[in-house]
């Protein structure tokens, strides 16, 4: 999700390999002529030719579909809230014919998307208003997509269910939340998130948290708060390491990306973030970081937003395939994946106007002289790993975090400060009960 600064707003083997025999492709208009790749003994597909950029083609091989599918960062709940305030039976809201979306279902089985995490998002004019309600009313509407559309969608909360998905032939939902402002600095209320679903957490937007930096300290627009990571914000981190819940680096400084690479146990995402290298765009990731994310496993998800790709207001599809060979060439093969973003932004490459583009990026990298298993990686695998490691390293058996975050460290609005005073075992820090007191002086709450 893109919006402008003043708005704040156990592992599981690989599933048996497939075979394509790409004799021609077509990218962008350009013919070019492959050499024949078979792998793993499958049986061959035969000589498959790559329909033009602007439909998926006939090309694209229903074992990668079967055995692949796809997982990416997508705003549609997002849309629906704006365009219905997620009023799923208005007419107009149909998925199987929604228009004016960059998503909707028949989009989504052109572009053969076999896995979603869907954005619970709310803006960051929410802090220390209403987010927490915001964001449990975008993880319902997406509770209530799978269950008007269930021959198309399985509402799903680990890597079992995805693959469960695949073998159905369904698209494989979950929740990611983001923000971290959604949590309104509460451990309680990521584990009451983790319990309805979610299951990666973004950890800032376009806006500081009490506890986590945003990209725009590295542009100067805002400034540090908690240079990186606060100690709570290192609680939260641990918290979603105990849960299971994927750590999510997009919208963070690079001083927040480096503490938590260095801090999680398990692999964290980019889940819609390009490279810096190629686009010098403080919301890409540097090759610094890259380093860091091939050292712990972890997954850069490729943003498709112009602005992030190119650098410019037009983008095309070749150049986003060069922030996937570049994040290759640094971090591996493994650390690619696919963010796109889509019905979040306002601005697309040619060539990726919508969900179903998704098979021409993928003829893109055969042309480029990606393996098969690259590709495959880059459209599901690698997450399917980080999501396996992340399940791994958390441990249920574990006592939850339970320190709070300091009064002093939230906003003075209108909240009430219950079990500050006196609970036993908070270390209030100099300031907290003036904190206390300014909020009963400034929140002239009507009763």
């Amino acid at each position: 999700m893109v919006t402008a600064p003043s708005g704040r707003k156990k592992r599981q083997p690989e599933t048996p390999g497939w075979t394509l025999r790409l004799q021609s492709t077509q990218v962008q208009g350009t013919a070019v002529r492959t050499d024949a790749q078979e792998q793993q003994g499958s049986a061959s597909l035969g000589s498959v030719a790559c329909g033009p950029a602007g439909g998926s083609g006939p090309w694209w091989p229903s074992a990668l579909r079967t055995s692949s599918g796809t997982q990416r960062h997508n705003d549609l709940p997002w849309q629906l809230l704006k365009l219905f305030n997620n009023q799923l039976q208005d007419p107009r809201a149909n998925l199987t014919s929604l228009a004016h979306t960059h998503t909707n279902i028949p989009k989504l089985k052109a572009g053969f998307v076999g896995a979603q995490f869907w954005s619970a998002y709310t803006p960051c004019d929410t802090q220390n208003k209403d987010a927490v309600k915001r964001t449990l009313e975008q993880i319902d509407v997406i509770h209530r997509m799978c269950q008007l559309y269930p021959e198309t969608f399985l509402c799903v909360t680990d890597s079992t269910g995805i693959r469960q998905a695949f073998r159905e032939g369904k698209v494989a939902s979950l929740v990611g939340v983001e923000g971290g402002h959604s949590i309104d600095s509460s451990l309680g209320v990521l584990r009451a998130l983790y319990h309805l679903g979610m299951r990666y957490l973004t950890l800032t937007h376009t806006c500081n948290t009490p506890w986590a930096d945003n990209w725009l300290v590295d542009t100067g627009e805002d400034k540090a708060r908690s240079q990186g990571l606060s100690l709570f914000g290192q609680s939260v981190v641990k918290e979603m390491n105990r849960l299971g819940v994927i750590i999510d680096l997009a919208h963070t400084s690079t001083a927040t990306m480096k503490a938590v690479l260095q801090l999680s146990k398990a692999p964290v995402v980019f889940s819609h973030s390009s490279a810096y290298s190629v686009c010098q765009h403080r919301r890409n990731v540097p090759d610094d970081v890259l380093q860091l994310v091939k050292r712990t496993g972890s997954l850069v998800m490729v943003n498709f937003y112009n602005d992030y790709v190119s650098c410019r207001a037009e983008a095309n599809l070749s150049q986003v395939a060069d922030h996937l060979d570049h994040i290759k060439k640094v971090a591996g093969a493994g650390a690619v994946g696919l963010g796109g973003d889509y019905d979040g932004v306002s601005r697309l490459p040619s060539g990726l106007k919508d969900v179903s583009k998704y098979p021409d990026l993928a003829a893109e990298l055969l042309r480029r002289q990606w393996t098969e298993a690259e590709v495959k990686g880059a459209l599901a695998n690698n997450l399917l790993r980080v999501f396996e490691a992340v399940e791994q390293a958390s441990s249920h058996t574990q006592p939850p975090g339970e320190e709070p975050i300091p009064l002093d460290q939230l906003e003075a609005s209108c909240r009430t400060s219950y079990g500050y005073s006196g609970a036993p075992s908070l270390h209030l820090q100099p300031g907290a009960l003036l904190a206390s007191l300014a909020l009963l002086v400034l929140c002239l709450c009507p009763l």
